[in-house]
């Protein structure tokens, strides 16, 4: 009997620990962080100029040469993603999501997406 107690007891254990791990893995979420950038605005020394979100469409990309508002064409806009910002300005990112999820950019100790 008191074998039986010791089992279901460290057992209880492991799946509470289990349960702890699974929502501290699940609390950050898989997208990577990411920038709005425009493609077109790289320096070589700074890195691609983050633009507002609203360039950017969800889905990665805007139609370059597009007119927005008032007939001004729009930024040649793309999410850049797991960079490192400073100064308005992103660098040694990735534009391609998948390949920032492979390299471990889930985006948890990021501040997260922000737009210009």
């Amino acid at each position: 009997m008191a074998e039986s107690r010791r089992r279901l007891r460290s057992s209880t254990v492991v799946l509470g620990g289990m349960g702890v791990l699974a929502a501290a893995l699940t609390s950050c979420g898989s997208d990577p962080d990411r920038r709005c950038v425009d493609r077109d605005s790289y320096d070589y020394i700074n890195g691609y100029k983050i633009v507002a979100d609203k360039n950017c469409t969800s889905s990665g990309t805007t139609s370059s040469g597009s007119l927005g508002k008032g007939g001004k064409s729009r930024a040649n806009a793309d999410w850049y993603y797991d960079a490192d910002v400073s100064n308005g300005y992103a660098d040694y990112g990735t534009f391609s999501r998948s390949e920032a999820v492979d390299r471990g950019g889930f985006g948890c100790s990021g501040s997260g997406s922000s737009g210009g």
